[in-house]
C-alpha cells in the first residue's frame, strides 16, 4: 500500500494537514454526540480497512474516524458536524473504485454508505425502484428480476459494488455498449449537500425538464458535490436470453479490428469484451478454468435481439470476426460454456492482483480507433519493460489495461508511471478520454486537465465552490482546488 500526505485543499480555504489532524479529538467527540453508539468506529485496524479504495497507487492516509449511518439524517448529521469543525468528509461505497475517489485524506471522516442498503421500492408499472446507496448492484438486480424487472448496469465488479459508488463515478459495465451506463438510469436522487441541507433531485416521471439538471450534475461527482443517501433508477422489462459469439484472435490489433468490423457491420451488440492471454493466465492459474491455452486474445460478443432476428445477428458478428481473421469463432451453443467464459471476463482484476501492484488504466477512444489504441497501448509497455494485460469493454472502445508489477520492484512502478500517463496522452491524440467509467479521483486529476480546456476547469471549480462552499466534501478529488 502506498501512503502519504494529502492535504485536503479548500477546507477553510487555508487549513493545512496538520490543522485539521488537529482538530480530530474535537470532531469525534461530536460525531460521537450527534449520532447512534456504534456509528463511529476509532479503531486503527478498522480505520485502515478503510482508507483506500482499490487504487492503492494513490495516495491515502488512515482516517480519523469512520462512521457507518443507517439513515439519511444521519448523514446530514455527519456534514453539518464536520462542517462546524471544518473537517473533511470522503463518502464510501464498497471501496472497488479504481480510481482513489474514496481514498481518505489527513485528518478526514470517512463516510461509508454500507449499512443503508435496502431496496425501498420497486413500481412495476412505472418501471422504476428507489434504493439506498448501500444496495450491491447485482442485489439490485436480482431483486428486480422477481418483479420481471432488469437493471441493467453491469460494471465488472457488480458482485461487490454498490448503487451509491455506481453513481459516483457513473459507472458503465459489459451490457453499456448496447443499454447505456449508470446515468442513463438514474432518475432521481436524495442528497445532503455540502451546507448540510438534504435535498432532492429529479423526478419519478418518464420526462421532466424543470430546472437544471442537478440529478445529471451529481452523477459522476465522486462525492465532491454532494452525498447521495438515495437513488430512484429507471428500469427494463427482462429481455430474452443472449447468444454469444466467442473469436480466437493473435493479437490485441486483430481484436481491435474485428471490432470496427462489428460497428461497421450495423451491429450494436449488448456485449463485446476482450480479454488477453495475460487475463486469462492469471484467471486459470486462480480458478484453474482452463481458458488460456488456445489464444493470445479472446473477443467475446453477444445480442440480445429475440428470435431470427438474433440469429441472423450472431451470424453477422460471427463473420465480422472471421474477416478480421480470427484463428477460430464460433456461435456458442453451450450457455453454460459462455457464461464461464464471460465469468473469467469478471475474474481478470482480481486474478491479477494476485500476481503483484497494479495500476489500472480506463481510456475511452472511438471505435474506429480502437485497433491504433491497442497497438499504442503494447508499444508503450514494451518501451518502458511492463507487462501490460488488457481487458476491455471493446465495443465502445472503453479499454482497460492493466499496468502489472514485481511486488517490491520500486523501479517498475516508476516506469508503470510513465507508461500510464503516455497511454493517457495517447487516447487524448486519438480523439478520446481519459476516462470511460472509473472517475477522476485522484489518478487522473492531470488527465482531466489536459483533457478539458482552461475556461472549462474554471466552470468546475465555479460548480465546487459553489456546491461545496466550506470545501469539505472529498476535497482534493476530480479537480484541485483553484489556486488564489
Amino acid at each position: 500500500m502506498t501512503t502519504g500526505t494529502s492535504t485536503p485543499s479548500g477546507v477553510s480555504g487555508s487549513a493545512t494537514a496538520a490543522s485539521v489532524a488537529a482538530r480530530a479529538p474535537d470532531v469525534v467527540a461530536a460525531l460521537g454526540g450527534a449520532l447512534p453508539p456504534g456509528r463511529v468506529v476509532t479503531d486503527p485496524d478498522v480505520l485502515a480497512s478503510y482508507a483506500h479504495d482499490e487504487a492503492e497507487w494513490a495516495e491515502n492516509v488512515l482516517p480519523v474516524a469512520v462512521v457507518r449511518p443507517r439513515a439519511a439524517e444521519e448523514v446530514q448529521a455527519v456534514v453539518r458536524t464536520c462542517i462546524e469543525h471544518r473537517t473533511p468528509v470522503v463518502p464510501r461505497g464498497a471501496g472497488t473504485g479504481l480510481s482513489g475517489g474514496a481514498n481518505a485524506s489527513a485528518g478526514c471522516v470517512v463516510v461509508s454508505m454500507e449499512a443503508m442498503d435496502a431496496v425501498l421500492e420497486v413500481d412495476e408499472l412505472e418501471r422504476f425502484a428507489v434504493v439506498q446507496p448501500g444496495v450491491v448492484n447485482d442485489d439490485l438486480r436480482a431483486h428486480v428480476a422477481r418483479h420481471g424487472l432488469w437493471y441493467p448496469p453491469d460494471p465488472a465488479s457488480s458482485p461487490w459494488s454498490t448503487i451509491g459508488g455506481n453513481v459516483a463515478t457513473n459507472a458503465g459495465g459489459v451490457c453499456c455498449v448496447k443499454y447505456g451506463v449508470t446515468g442513463d438510469y438514474v432518475l432521481g436522487l436524495q442528497v445532503v449537500t455540502g451546507t448540510g441541507e438534504l435535498v432532492r433531485l429529479g423526478r419519478r416521471t418518464a420526462k421532466g425538464v424543470a430546472g437544471y439538471d442537478l440529478t445529471g450534475l451529481m452523477v459522476g461527482s465522486e462525492g465532491t458535490l454532494g452525498i447521495v443517501t438515495e437513488v430512484t433508477v429507471k428500469l427494463r422489462p427482462l429481455r430474452d436470453p443472449e447468444r454469444t459469439v466467442a473469436g480466437y484472435f493473435d493479437s490485441v490489433v486483430a481484436a481491435g479490428e474485428a471490432v470496427t468490423a462489428v460497428a461497421a457491420a450495423g451491429l450494436t451488440p449488448s456485449a463485446l469484451e476482450l480479454v488477453d492471454r495475460h487475463c486469462l493466465a492469471a484467471v486459470d492459474a486462480w480458478k484453474n478454468m482452463g481458458l488460456s491455452d488456445d489464444a493470445e486474445v479472446v473477443l467475446l460478443g453477444r445480442v440480445d435481439t429475440p428470435g431470427a432476428a438474433g440469429d441472423a445477428e450472431a451470424e453477422r458478428m460471427l463473420a465480422a470476426f472471421e474477416g478480421a481473421g480470427a484463428s477460430w469463432a464460433a456461435v456458442s451453443t453451450d450457455a453454460e460454456e459462455a457464461d464461464a467464459l464471460f465469468a473469467a471476463r469478471r475474474l481478470a482484476y482480481p486474478a491479477l492482483e494476485r500476481l503483484g501492484p497494479v495500476l489500472t488504466e480506463d481510456v475511452c477512444v472511438p471505435k474506429a480507433a480502437v485497433p491504433a489504441m491497442l497497438a499504442r497501448i503494447e508499444q508503450i509497455g514494451a518501451a518502458h519493460d511492463i507487462v501490460i494485460a488488457n481487458i476491455a469493454h471493446a465495443g465502445d472502445g472503453n479499454l482497460h489495461p492493466l499496468l502489472i508489477t514485481p511486488p517490491g520492484d520500486e523501479a517498475a512502478r516508476d516506469r508503470a508511471q510513465l507508461a500510464f500517463h503516455e497511454i493517457i496522452a495517447g487516447a487524448l491524440e486519438l480523439g478520446g478520454t481519459v476516462t470511460g467509467e472509473h472517475g477522476i479521483g485522484l489518478l487522473k486529476r492531470d488527465g482531466l486537465v489536459a483533457e478539458i480546456p482552461p475556461a472549462v476547469l474554471a466552470m468546475h471549480h465555479a460548480i465546487k465552490e459553489a456546491l461545496d462552499p466550506h470545501g469539505i466534501l472529498n476535497p482534493g478529488k476530480v479537480v484541485a482546488a483553484r489556486r488564489r
